[in-house]
């Protein structure tokens, strides 16, 4: 393994245990009391041959190693995996690996090596030690390995030690390989609603946070509370309509999971206008990462659209002031969903700023223009769009920049008489109007790629 101590070449393979860290007295595998009598505190080995073997899952030689009537209550070294600067007395620091503390369950563990785990566990290792903050429960948790899980919840594992982070194994179940994981912490007590020790999170905040959906359902099936709050005031709610997309291709899925998982917080009964310490509300945090669908979902739950957080913003300014990522999403769904929901328009000085940054999104600005009766730009706004932008959407900006301070259509002027007649009762009252389908999408202003 990189960044492992090796072992001085006089120990061969024999098992050198040491009483403490400090120790110096290196016993043999006969002559060490600790196959003798099981001791009060573990031993620290350094012998090579049994790490090789445990990091490898040779169950034979660590048959070998570990007969009848030894004990595996034992600690390893290792090594982090990046190295850390390190003070040194007088004042020195060098650049080195930091030591780390673990045992050999903890290694079977993370490794899904089951049948080693049980081995250790008949040579008297203890199934809830945590030299390095850990357990060998979180371990297998952690990385999905179900049967190891199993293995030491009937030993007699804990499933509610917090590691060092503060994180129950239930926490570390994240993954979508955890989910069995999950299941058998439940079955063997582990709290549904414990929370993390700094963040206060519940399992359900971090199922929310991930988009995992599945782990989502398990944990409100087993009694979950939907509007938990962790220390920031978050709800599972707010966790699950922060879901970023890590790149443009993975934008779809990720708004699909946090739309299935909205849902399904929201039919366990989560408050769909919860707000955390800023007051910040889940459609806020939906427009930012430009979940359209999602938006959409808790406008029809009876959200407000124009509820402000601490600074002042509403839900379009979280819509037209966030990441470039959103691009990928069709930010022009989620302006359009609150303009039809009566969120109040973009003051016009501001409207050339959200060109700039919107330029190459045409149907945002399209929606944004189409509920004024006169064009808001002033005439120098055509230096705000780069040329290849403007030639790649000609056929938009050519109608934008020729109605700028000039008329709109008639057309256009009783559509936004008649938005202006509704106000407040806009959602509700546009879909019950007794008009054609074609002229019922005109007003709840569908895309036509240019301006008239």
């Amino acid at each position: 393994m990189p960044g492992r101590r090796s072992s001085p070449p006089h120990w061969g393979h024999r098992l050198g245990c040491l009483r403490s860290a400090s120790a110096c007295r290196v016993w043999g595998p006969r002559s060490c009391p600790a196959w003798e009598a099981p001791q009060r505190s573990p031993l620290l080995c350094r012998d090579m041959a049994l790490q090789n073997a445990l990091y490898t899952g040779d169950l034979a030689r660590l048959q070998e190693l570990f007969p009848p009537h030894s004990t595996a209550d034992l600690l390893l070294e290792s090594r982090a995996a990046e190295p850390r600067w390190i003070s040194h007395q007088r004042g020195l620091w060098s650049l080195t690996y930091k030591e780390e503390l673990t045992t050999p369950l903890h290694v079977a563990a993370s490794r899904g090596h089951t049948e080693i785990l049980q081995l250790l566990l008949r040579r008297r290792a203890r199934p809830d030690s945590a030299p390095g903050g850990r357990t060998a429960l979180h371990e297998a948790c952690a990385a999905g390995h179900a049967a190891c899980a199993h293995v030491l919840l009937v030993a007699g594992a804990d499933p509610n030690i917090p590691d060092q982070d503060g994180k129950r194994p239930l926490h570390l179940c994240g993954a979508a390989s955890s989910l069995e994981c999950a299941e058998l912490l439940l079955r063997f007590g582990a709290k549904v609603d414990g929370r993390s020790e700094e963040e206060e999170e519940t399992p359900l905040h971090v199922a929310a946070r991930l988009g995992h959906v599945e782990l989502a359902d398990l944990l409100l099936r087993r009694g979950a509370c939907s509007n938990a709050r962790d220390a920031e005031g978050w709800t599972p709610l707010l966790a699950a309509c922060d879901a970023r997309c890590t790149s443009p291709a993975d934008a779809e899925a990720t708004t699909a999971h946090c739309l299935q998982l909205c849902r399904l917080l929201l039919s366990a009964g989560a408050d769909a206008d919860a707000a955390d310490q800023d007051r910040r509300r889940p459609l806020h945090l939906a427009c930012r990462r430009g979940h359209a669908d999602v938006v959409e979902l808790l406008l029809s739950c009876g959200v407000s659209a124009n509820a402000m957080d601490y600074g002042g913003h509403t839900a379009l300014h979280y819509a037209l002031q966030g990441p470039a990522a959103a691009l990928a999403q069709g930010p022009e769904h989620t302006v359009r969903a609150l303009l039809n929901h009566g969120a109040v328009r973009v003051w016009p000085g501001a409207l050339p700023k959200v060109l700039e940054r919107w330029c190459t999104s045409p149907r945002t600005i399209e929606v944004l223009m189409n509920t004024y009766s006169i064009m808001q730009l002033p005439e120098e706004a055509v230096g705000l769009v780069p040329p290849e932008t403007l030639q790649k959407y000609h056929r938009f900006y050519s109608s934008l920049l020729a109605l700028v301070r000039q008329p709109r259509s008639l057309q256009h002027l009783s559509r936004c008489a008649l938005r202006a007649h509704l106000a407040a009762c806009l959602p509700h009252a546009l879909p019950r109007l007794p008009l054609p389908a074609r002229l019922l999408r005109y007003l709840q202003l569908d895309f036509e790629d240019v301006l008239y």
